[in-house]
C-alpha cells in the first residue's frame, strides 16, 4: 500500500525530498505500530517515488533539450518501463 501511496504523492510532490517529508512521518510510525520492516517501508516510499517519475520524465528534459526531441518521443518508452518495472517492484516488496 505504501508503494502506490507513495505513487500518487509523487503527482503532486515530485522532489524525493519533499516527498519523504510528507509521507515518512505517517508511515514509520505505522510500520512500527505494525511490526513491519522498517528497511522495507522506506524502500517502499522510495520505489513508489522513483516509480512514478517514469510516468512524469522531468529527470529527462535536460537531455531532451540537448537531443532536440520532445517528451512526446520518449513518453511510449516510459510507460512500458512503467509497467514492467511497477510488477517487478511489488513482486520484490512482496517476496522479499
Amino acid at each position: 500500500m505504501t508503494f502506490f501511496s507513495s505513487a500518487l504523492i509523487n503527482f503532486a510532490v515530485p522532489s524525493g525530498g519533499g516527498h519523504w517529508v510528507i509521507q515518512g512521518p505517517f508511515v514509520i510510525p505505522a510500520a512500527q505500530a505494525l511490526g513491519a520492516d522498517l528497511g522495507k517501508s522506506v524502500m517502499a516510499i522510495a520505489y513508489g517515488e522513483q516509480w512514478m517519475n517514469m510516468a512524469q520524465p522531468f529527470w529527462a528534459l535536460p537531455a531532451l533539450a540537448i537531443a532536440g526531441l520532445g517528451v512526446r518521443d520518449i513518453m511510449g518508452y516510459c510507460i512500458t518501463a512503467l509497467l514492467f518495472s511497477g510488477v517487478i517492484f511489488v513482486i520484490g516488496l512482496t517476496l522479499f
